[in-house]
C-alpha cells in the first residue's frame, strides 16, 4: 500500500513538473508579433501575413484604408503625408533619420529577400530586393501601430 502510495505520489509530482514547463512559458515574442514582410508586389504584410499596406507605383506607401503614411522623392527623401522630413532611405535599403542616426539597416538573405534589422541587429522583418528602398516601412508601420494602441488607451 506504502508503495503505491508512494508511485501515485512521484506520479503527480511528475506530471506536476511537467505541466509547469509545458505551459508556464507563455511570454510572448514582441519582436515576432512586429515583424513587417514587403513582398514582390509591393504588398506590406505583418507577421501573420494580414495584409496592412502598399507601396504604389510613385513610392507611395499607404496602410491598408488607403492612408498615406510617406513617400520617397527623388533624392531619398522619406517625407510623411504631413510634408515632414523623416529621415533618408538610401538604395542599398538603409533609413537614417533627420539627424543622421540609423535606424534600418538591409542585409540580403538570399537572391529576392533581405533581412530588415534595427540599430541593435534585431530583424524586424523581410523585404524583397525590388522594395530595398521601403525598408523604413517597417519602422513607419512599427510606430504607426503603437500610435494606434497609444490613442486607443486614452
Amino acid at each position: 500500500m506504502k508503495r503505491k502510495h508512494f508511485l501515485f505520489t512521484l506520479l503527480l509530482a511528475f506530471l506536476t513538473t511537467f505541466t509547469v514547463d509545458t505551459f508556464g512559458q507563455t511570454k510572448k515574442d514582441t519582436t515576432q508579433s512586429e515583424k513587417i514582410f514587403i513582398n514582390k508586389k509591393g504588398e506590406i504584410h505583418d507577421h501573420g501575413w494580414n495584409k496592412i499596406g502598399f507601396i504604389t507605383k510613385d513610392d507611395i506607401v499607404k496602410n491598408n484604408q488607403g492612408k498615406t503614411l510617406y513617400f520617397i522623392d527623388a533624392k531619398g527623401n522619406v517625407i510623411a503625408a504631413n510634408g515632414k522630413n523623416l529621415g533618408k532611405a538610401k538604395k542599398n535599403g538603409n533609413y537614417s533619420n533627420i539627424n543622421g542616426a540609423n535606424i534600418i539597416t538591409v542585409r540580403d538573405l538570399d537572391a529576392e529577400k533581405c533581412e530588415i534589422l534595427d540599430p541593435k541587429g534585431h530583424s524586424l522583418g523581410t523585404v524583397h530586393k525590388n522594395y530595398k528602398l521601403h525598408a523604413c516601412a517597417a519602422h513607419c508601420f512599427g510606430l504607426e501601430k503603437k500610435n494606434e494602441k497609444t490613442t486607443k488607451s486614452k
